[in-house]
């Protein structure tokens, strides 16, 4: 295993990293031995798609059928989803392409910015603000970086927005995502009606629990994955599960995204058109582990840039306390997880990341 060595200074880009012609990534983005076991060129895992299972692709416009059969049949294939996978690939889901793609292009005319233009954009993880250009940072005992850089930002409901932190160039970057997150929002709201009556409840219980329409906040990532010259030693994001409520993910194509299913890691093919969905810990607490909130993590390739949009849907921090359902506690069934406000829950989480090397599945 040959790696560079020494500490980096600063705030590295990764796609300083890349540009620089590097054959070998510092030190600091090399995965342990163990994970560099189950790890390959995000290109060469996604060649044999065919052969093995993958998360399951969900028809929404069947949900709108006037068929009650069409209407009940996508349902199942929904709860099922969320049941065995934690994830699903949703087409027809009423945004249309052309916005999806002009959102797209102006995620990707930031990113094509020199660095010293998105570094005006930069932000401060050591004093807790997050929103902005940045960078994975390492936060856990074993030091490692991720490869990836990215632009974070909280994107609704509208009024709690900091436009003053949005790009300024392109000058479309502000338009495009406010009316792209605008028309995912009643997205959001239809999983989790279908979700809630999965599991017997009334439609709009689920996201009654997680704010409803006033406080459920949507965080927009930008993921900016370029080319790495050892994708066998690096992650893009390590394994993890999502500590939002659900999660939903437009890319550029590049494959890279894998889910952790019946003790395999399962590249996620590419599907036109469609958005994925996470399941997060939010909605496994609250259905009481019925659904699942999968481990996931991205590889990263020798050739290509991938980009990914993710939004993250979250509960208000310290307004609501997430628990397992009342109507899913019962004899035989009893609470599998404690109750925690939102805040709680992530500093839960990372206390768990800061006790050292967490065990990742090979």
């Amino acid at each position: 295993m040959t790696a560079g060595s020494g500490a980096l200074p600063g705030p590295v880009r990764v796609e300083s990293l890349a540009a620089s012609g590097i054959a070998t990534i510092p030190a600091e983005y090399v995965r342990s031995e163990d994970e560099c076991a189950s790890l390959a060129d995000a290109l060469d895992a996604a060649k044999n798609l065919d052969a093995g299972p993958q998360i399951p692709t969900v028809d929404l416009a069947k949900i709108r059928s006037t068929n009650e059969e069409e209407r009940r049949s996508c349902a199942e294939v929904v709860r099922e989803a969320a049941s065995n996978w934690g994830m699903m690939q949703i087409v027809n889901h009423g945004i249309p392409q052309e916005l999806i793609k002009r959102m797209q292009e102006a995620g990707e005319r930031f990113f094509s910015l020199p660095i010293e233009e998105k570094e005006r954009y930069a932000n401060d993880q050591s004093s807790g603000n997050i929103q902005g250009y940045g960078s994975k940072l390492a936060n856990n005992a074993n030091g490692r970086r991720a490869w990836q850089d990215y632009f974070f930002h909280l994107v609704y409901p509208e009024e709690k927005a900091n436009y003053s932190i949005w790009p300024k160039e392109p000058a479309n970057y502000a338009e495009e995502t406010k009316e792209f997150v605008r028309q995912l929002r009643p997205v959001v709201s239809n999983i989790l009606a279908i979700l809630s009556a999965g599991l017997g409840l009334e439609e709009g219980k689920l996201e009654e629990e997680v704010g409803g329409m006033s406080d459920l906040l949507l965080q927009m990532k930008i993921n900016y994955y370029p080319p790495c010259p050892q994708p066998n030693m690096a992650v893009g994001v390590p394994a993890h599960t999502d500590v939002s409520a659900l999660s939903f993910i437009v890319h550029n194509m590049v494959p890279g995204l894998q889910a952790y299913y019946a003790g395999e890691w399962v590249t996620v093919g590419c599907v036109p058109d469609s958005i994925i969905v996470h399941v997060g810990d939010v909605i496994e607490i609250l259905s009481n582990g019925r659904y699942k909130s999968i481990l996931h993590r991205v590889l990263v390739n020798r050739e290509k840039v991938r980009i990914s949009w993710s939004v993250f849907c979250e509960p208000p921090p310290d307004k609501i306390i997430l628990k397992p359902l009342d109507a899913l506690v019962h004899e035989g069934s009893t609470a599998k997880f404690p109750p925690r406000t939102f805040a709680q829950h992530i500093d839960h989480k990372l206390f768990l990341k800061s006790e050292g090397p967490q065990s990742t599945p090979k």
